[in-house]
């Protein structure tokens, strides 16, 4: 960010931490002495040094270099004034007291938002025109470069700075700055924040006179940010933004509208909150400007949260002005308004084409759904009307994705062919859809050719697996060349694998695995990888890597390769570090490599975390980022000091800890001292930006009664995004929302958006109204929840809300015995989603032979299926299309989780012929194992293969069913079969004596166990279960870490107890947190505690895992003067002294003073 240019030497980076605007200590060099006397605004600058406000010195000197050319006398010339007012500083002295000013200014944004305010009118300008300036990056000052725009960066990565500017901005910008300035600075740092800066109080704070152009400007910020602000807040926004537009509006009485076509373009998506009546009142004139604006549609394009009954409203106006509604031109420009049109009676096929054309955004509405659905279904009725499915199937756009199987069968290939560039597009697809289509599109084709494939689109997912693997080698290469590899990644597992065989086969394999780029990279085998020893990095660039590719890749590439940064930032390289890589690093290399490492922190193993910090530890631990101490033993976490938590919470903060500490024991440690830095409050909204992720593991007291009110609403942001809370969490959240929003009964619609998240914590009575006053909104709310399964009690809430809300009679002619039973309907089983669990067997059994029909993919998906109710859903199959025995693959494939009601006999019955019909029924992972083994001999019958015959995609199709293979079976499979997909093998959860025999072919591809390495002990996972306990006992202890953590759970107890303490001990923290509690009551005291030393993230080595009391290996180069500590980067002067103070651990540190005038 600085850099001092001295003679004859290249220019060097001081390591000093600068601060907003300058994060570098000014360093110059010495020049004669002068006794003109210094400029009044270096005087004033002189003076700020002498007063202790750095911030406020340094904005002299950019306020003072922005007129006057800087000379290289005035660094002595400052120096000497300061010693003519009896301050002796020197460079050092000066440097150290800067650095140390502008750190705390870091850590406690609260005084910098406190300086901020008090520094005068000229300086604060010219801090925020720093902030403002993009196009001036470098202050040049003679032999210092200021780097601006780094600056910038740094200071905008900290959310408590940015919350500071976001403060001040509005107190004081208006003020000092022109509006425009001020709203272009509100924009930088609200875009930053996410918009959870955006609170509803916010309009309190924004100028009431802001011009036209500084109000739109400040308008298009808050659209921008529309769907990361709260409701209350997109409410509050609403009012100022009308109240301006209503001001300078000209409309008088209330019978005309303030609403001009100019005002709606303002408005934007704030558009959706103009009331019923505020639009049924503007003018047609100003809808019909409005609707003629080039930008409308791409506004109405944006309306996501519309209602259908503003939808109409504002359809409604539309025509009134003169508008043909059935114009195509007029229909184009709707927008989103197209998913509410109600205007069928008597519309010709041509504008129901239209409109099912523009419906295809559909899918972009929050909630509705169904009825939209229900408006395709209408649309595609009238399209169809007078004409054949055939002729019109090119014109129909996603409304085809609500066809039945029936429907789709019933196209003849050349349809499908003269559709294709229509159908390769639609997304929404179900599996069974896809096959029909494939199959019509290569009936028409008849074989499987480049061009053929290039055309398909998303239906390329629909080709079988060995179709697929038929195809020319050479075509299969222009696939992987040609945008069609974006597709690859959908296809199924056994699908890539058939793809993947043929591309290694013999030939060019080289040229393949250059061409194989992103996730599709993943599947190709360690052995092809061994085969093809001819790499170079630039080609990993775009690939994704399993780790036992990339442990392998590393070490082959790190032999030709002697610069470390070349491997680091390739792609995904990172990942095949390993410890011997990092220790092998010299002390400057490490730390200057370090951030490639930092970067990539997700896909670093904790493992390898746990390494780093170690490295880091032994050469430069006064700069060590403070969330590496969480992944060492936790006594050196224990004694960080005081004057050290602020840091520590911030990078903590910034990391995920779940995935950093994975033993719940020293976890709570962790939170302990977390707690401890907080001193079990939470004061403010600084103190919940610093705390970041650490929020989400916040004990329940804190949450409960240590977040202050002045906190919560920022915490409460926060804590919409945690996954996984506790239940004493949740209780604590839920106590808190009482007591902040009262009973639900007492909600209104802004609050019961913006506590969505959350409303799983309520009990069925306390949603129940508002099931009944915001059905729309709860509906909506349920259906977003995706990431977990949400709890029974909510579940039959939704359920109940759907039910009340039905807009249809029953069934006047239910199916036998299913009188006075409550039937599904398509509407209520697409709002209903996990909530479908809620029926009861007898209800699905009664189902409308059309609405299973329409609906089985997505019963086949409801995670909270019983097993009275999967086969009542079997029963249903069965009554609708017959015994499994007529089954075709698509029925099969979507069927889901309903297929795990089919009992063996009737699995037996299944025509499993085709792998990819088997491949879809290994999805499922709750088969018991004589259902495993059913399908297992249905496909080798059905398909006339033997075991010898079958391909590495077969046995990738046949997934865990392989596991219910005899022990007499499994030699029989080729190994030429078995090698290339061992990784895929190694993820299936089979018994001790499959995986035994699993490792007996391990051993003729990898050889002699004891020859292993760390990349083979990945590729197996949990093949490497079956190992004997004398081959175990013969594994080197650091190979440990590289066993995947599922074939430790899968080590069985009697032979796990056979490892040796240092081995256990070397397992690394993940390993060791996946040992079965069977597996650790079989060892011993000496075992155990080795056990406890991985998981703590220990190290046996000696000068790792050093005493606290140890005096760092290297001190960094850049030294403050004498007496004071050597500048310590992120962490802190204070850490530097604490780590170097002789003392034992758990005393405190005496503070050693930096050397100040």
């Amino acid at each position: 960010m600085f850099n001092h240019r001295r003679m004859s030497q290249e220019p060097r980076t001081y390591s000093l931490f600068l601060f907003l605007f300058l994060s570098h200590a000014v360093v110059c060099r010495r020049v004669p002495n002068s006794r003109q006397d210094l400029h009044p605004l270096l005087q004033k600058m002189a003076e700020e040094i002498i007063e202790g406000s750095y911030l406020n010195a340094l904005l002299d000197l950019i306020q003072f270099q922005s007129s006057h050319v800087w000379t290289a006398d005035l660094p002595h010339r400052v120096l000497a004034y300061l010693n003519s007012r009896n301050v002796a500083f020197t460079i050092a002295s000066l440097q150290a007291a800067m650095e140390n000013h502008l750190e705390q200014r870091l850590y406690q944004p609260q005084k910098l938002l406190e300086d901020l305010r008090e520094t005068d009118a000229q300086r604060f300008r010219t801090a925020m025109k720093c902030l403002l300036e993009d196009k001036k990056d470098h202050l040049e000052l003679e032999d210092v470069v200021i780097d601006l725009r780094e600056i910038r960066e740094r200071a905008l990565q900290s959310p408590g700075v940015i919350r500071s500017l976001f403060l001040i901005t509005l107190e004081r910008c208006f003020q000092v700055l022109n509006a425009l300035e001020c709203v272009e600075i509100l924009g930088r740092v609200l875009r930053r924040s996410s918009g959870s800066f955006i609170q509803p109080d916010i309009t309190q704070r924004l100028p009431q006179d802001l011009h036209e152009d500084a109000f739109k400007n400040l308008s298009a910020v808050f659209k921008e940010l529309y769907d990361q602000t709260s409701a209350h807040s997109q409410r509050a926004l609403y009012s100022w933004m009308t109240g301006v537009l209503q001001t300078s509006s000209k409309a008088t009485g209330d019978s005309v509208s303030w609403v001009s076509a100019e005002s709606l373009w303002i408005l934007g998506r704030y558009m959706v909150h103009l009331s019923f009546e505020e639009i049924s009142k503007i003018s047609p004139i100003e809808i019909g400007l409005f609707i003629s604006y080039d930008n409308a549609t791409k506004q109405l394009d944006t309306v996501y949260d519309i209602t259908p009954e503003l939808a109409h409203a504002f359809l409604e106006r539309i025509s009134s002005s003169n508008f043909d509604m059935r114009n195509t031109s007029t229909i184009h420009r709707l927008g989103l308004l197209v998913c509410f049109y109600d205007d069928l009676e008597f519309l010709d096929a041509a504008v129901a084409q239209v409109l099912l054309h523009q419906m295809i955004k559909c899918s972009h509405l929050r909630g509705f759904q169904a009825s939209i659905q229900k408006l395709k279904a209408n649309l595609l009725d009238i399209a169809t009307e007078n004409q054949t499915l055939n002729e019109t199937l090119g014109c129909l756009s996603d409304a085809v994705v609500g066809l039945t199987y029936s429907q789709l069968e019933s196209l003849s290939p050349e349809a499908v062919h003269n559709a294709i560039s229509t159908l390769n597009q639609v997304s929404g697809w179900a599996k069974s859809q896809v096959i029909i289509l494939s199959a019509k599109y290569l009936a028409h084709e008849k074989m499987l050719s480049f061009y053929n494939v290039s055309q398909m689109g998303v239906l390329l997912a629909g080709v079988g697996t060995q179709a697929l693997y038929s195809m020319d080698r050479k075509d299969l290469v222009q696939v992987l060349r040609s945008t069609v590899s974006q597709h690859l990644p959908d296809l199924s597992p056994a699908q890539q694998q058939g793809v993947l065989s043929k591309l290694t086969e013999a030939g060019d394999t080289a040229s393949a695995l250059v061409d194989i780029q992103g996730v599709f990279f993943k599947g190709v085998s360690l052995f092809d990888l061994w085969r093809e020893p001819v790499f170079n990095s630039t080609v990993l660039k775009e690939k994704e890597l399993r780790r036992s590719q990339a442990l392998f890749l590393y070490e082959l590439l790190s032999k030709t390769t002697r610069k470390p940064d070349e491997l680091l930032r390739t792609g995904q390289l990172v990942k095949g570090v390993r410890c011997s890589h990092i220790e092998a690093m010299s002390a400057d290399s490490f730390l200057v490599h370090f951030r490639y490492f930092e970067n990539n922190l997700s896909l670093l193993s904790p493992y390898q975390v746990n390494c780093l910090a170690w490295k880091y530890w032994k050469v430069s631990r006064s700069s060590m980022p403070p969330f590496l101490l969480a992944t060492l033993p936790a006594r050196y976490l224990a004694s960080v000091p005081a004057s050290q938590c602020v840091p520590f919470l911030i990078s903590l903060g910034k990391s995920q800890l779940d995935l950093l500490v994975l033993d719940s024991h020293k976890k709570n440690l962790v939170l302990g001292k977390v707690q401890q830095c907080l001193d079990d409050s939470i004061a403010d909204e600084f103190a919940v930006d610093m705390l970041g992720n650490l929020l989400c593991h916040l004990p329940a007291a804190i949450i409960e009664r240590g977040i202050t009110p002045r906190a919560w609403a920022a915490a409460l942001h926060g804590l919409r995004d945690c996954a996984d809370l506790s239940p004493e969490q949740k209780a604590a959240v839920r106590r808190r929302l009482l007591e902040q929003h009262g009973l639900p009964q007492n909600w209104t619609a802004e609050t019961t958006k913006d506590l969505g998240p959350f409303l799983v914590l309520f009990s069925g009575d306390e949603l129940t109204s508002i099931t009944t006053k915001f059905p729309d909104i709860f509906q909506q709310t349920a259906f977003k929840m995706t990431r977990t399964l949400p709890p029974k009690e909510f579940l039959w809430a939704v359920f109940e809300s759907v039910q009340n809300s039905r807009d249809e009679s029953p069934s006047s002619d239910p199916s036998p015995g299913c009188h006075g039973v409550v039937i599904p309907s398509s509407d209520d089983i697409l709002k209903l989603a996990e909530a479908n669990a809620c029926w009861t067997p007898d209800a699905l059994l009664s189902m409308e032979e059309d609405t299973f029909i329409r609906n089985v993919e997505l019963l086949g998906m409801v995670k909270g299926f019983s097993q009275p109710q999967l086969i009542a859903l079997k029963e249903k199959a069965i009554q609708v299309w017959g015994m499994p025995f007529y089954w075709r693959q698509h029925h099969i494939v979507s069927l889901g989780r309903i297929a795990l009601a089919l009992n063996e006999s009737e699995l037996e019955q299944l025509d499993l012929s085709s792998i990819d019909t088997v491949a879809s029924l290994t999805q499922q992972t709750e088969w018991t194992p004589g259902q495993a083994k059913s399908i297992l001999q249905g496909f080798l019958e059905d398909s006339g293969y033997t075991i010898q015959d079958l391909k590495s995609f077969h046995l990738v199709g046949l997934g865990a069913t392989l596991c219910a293979m005899n022990i007499t079976e499994l030699p029989l499979i080729k190994i030429s079969e078995f090698r290339v997909v061992v990784a895929r093998i190694g993820t299936l959860l089979c018994s001790t004596h499959v995986l035994a025999e699993f490792k007996r072919k391990a051993e003729v591809v990898f050889g002699d166990p004891t020859k292993w390495t760390s990349s083979i002990l990945q590729e197996l996972g949990t093949i490497a279960a079956g190992l004997t306990k004398e081959e175990l006992q013969m594994l080197d202890k650091d190979l440990m870490p590289y066993f995947q953590p599922s074939a430790v759970k899968c080590l069985p107890d009697e032979i796990f107890k056979e490892l040796s303490p240092e081995q256990i001990a070397s397992l690394g923290p993940e390993n060791a947190a996946a040992v079965t509690d069977a597996q650790r009551r079989q060892l011993s005291l000496l075992q155990r505690q080795s056990l406890q030393q991985a998981l703590d993230g220990a190290k046996t080595r000696s000068w790792l895992d050093a005493p606290q009391s140890a005096s760092p290996t290297r001190i960094p180069s850049s030294r403050s003067p004498l007496g004071a500590c050597p500048s310590a980067g992120v962490f802190g002067l204070a850490a530097l002294c604490w780590l170097q103070c002789p003392r034992p651990c758990g005393e405190r540190c005496e503070r050693v003073a930096l050397l100040v005038p």
